[in-house]
């Protein structure tokens, strides 16, 4: 019977309501597939060492000879003498930073001021590398604003923004985006810590 169901392209009931399931993901499975999904480049570690090493197979895909660092203790990171460290950043130079949060439902990256300082994110160059855990995973916005409220009780810090797209599109027409793009090439290099 269901060889005639398909000879003759009779929908299959089962199969529809196969299709209407919800599939639930978990966190970081769900923020994996949306930051995919919007172009991400996500590079999963279990160990520090594997961070290191994924961080110098992005450089040199890349040809990066110099890097700013947002963050100074991420110099860790680096093997000696791999990477030039600058104290300003140019258009053609990456950035490495850290963020706030993970942001599972959209696969978004949540920065504030503690990143970023004073900069808008829509003035850093294109090229961002960002290292996180797999413990600064949060559902929603709005559990990511609750977290940086947590976690700076002494004073709150300003300058919250998102990087919402991966993929860096020069060609946009749409006027209403013009000046206030958080469009990054991103690399995500994410550490398991739970």
């Amino acid at each position: 019977m269901n060889f005639l169901k398909k000879l003759f392209n009779i929908p299959v009931k089962e199969d529809k309501e196969i299709q209407k399931q919800d599939v639930k993901l978990s966190l970081d499975d769900l923020f994996v597939h949306n930051f995919v999904e919007k172009g991400g480049k996500f590079l999963y570690s279990v160990k520090k060492q594997e961070v290191v090493d994924n961080l110098q197979r992005v450089i040199s895909e890349n040809n990066w000879k110099e890097i700013y660092l947002l963050d100074k203790s991420l110099a860790v990171l680096f093997k000696k003498n791999s990477v030039k460290f600058l104290n300003n950043y140019s258009v053609d130079t990456p950035v490495f930073a850290s963020c706030e949060h993970l942001i599972a439902d959209n696969g978004d990256v949540l920065f504030s001021s503690n990143q970023l300082g004073s900069i808008k994110l829509r003035d850093y160059p294109e090229n961002f590398i960002v290292y996180a855990t797999t413990s600064q995973l949060v559902k929603d916005t709005g559990q990511g604003l609750t977290g940086i409220k947590t976690n700076c009780t002494k004073s709150l810090p300003t300058n919250i923004s998102a990087i919402k797209n991966y993929t860096v599109n020069k060609s946009d027409d749409n006027f209403l985006n013009y000046g206030n793009s958080n469009s990054k090439n991103l690399y995500l290099l994410l550490l398991e810590d739970l």
